[in-house]
């Protein structure tokens, strides 16, 4: 250790060339093995890595895409569903209105059939009564008309003719005077 003290004083800024021989060659060999093996194997990374963003990235391009396409039928579909659900809601608005046609319709025909049903009845039971009353009239009035001629009008022909005569003059005088 003396003998290094004895030698010549090194100067810190000065650098030693065999230290630097060493270096280089030591650097020369770091940088080979670095260019040889380890840079490869990292570009190789980086390229697989870009290659995964860019699929990654033209992935999402065809699902936005193809969500956009979806889109793009759902709205179609959905216009189509609305124009159906119109259709729809027209044709039953007209067919409610051809129902309730037929449907006043067939009551009127109901309703124009109990009329003139009820008023054949009201008019047979008018004959029915007028025929009765026409009996009975004629029953009383020759019951009335015996008891005042003071003889019997049995005969039927005859009863028949009187009450005929007597109701047509009645039903004159009733004409007439409406």
């Amino acid at each position: 250790m003396l003998h290094l003290a004895a030698e010549e004083p090194q100067m810190p800024l000065l650098p030693v060339w065999p230290e630097i021989v060493i270096g280089l060659i030591a650097f020369g060999i770091v940088f080979v093995i670095f260019a040889k093996k380890l840079l490869p194997t990292i570009n190789k990374a980086l390229e697989e890595r870009r290659e995964a963003i860019e699929g990654r990235m033209e992935q999402a391009e065809a699902a936005q895409v193809e969500a956009q396409s979806v889109l793009e039928q759902y709205r179609a579909q959905l216009d189509e569903a609305r124009h159906e659900a119109a259709r729809l809601r027209q044709e039953a608005q007209e067919q409610g209105a051809t129902i309730i046609a037929e449907m006043r319709a067939e009551g009127q025909r109901q309703r124009d059939e109990i009329i003139a049903t009820g008023q054949a009845q009201i008019e047979r039971e008018r004959a029915a009564a007028a025929a009765a009353l026409r009996q009975d009239v004629g029953k009383l009035a020759t019951d009335l008309a015996g008891k005042l001629v003071g003889e019997s009008l049995e005969d039927t022909a005859r009863q028949s003719r009187t009450i005929d005569r007597f109701l047509d003059e009645l039903e004159e005088k009733a004409e007439a005077s409406r």
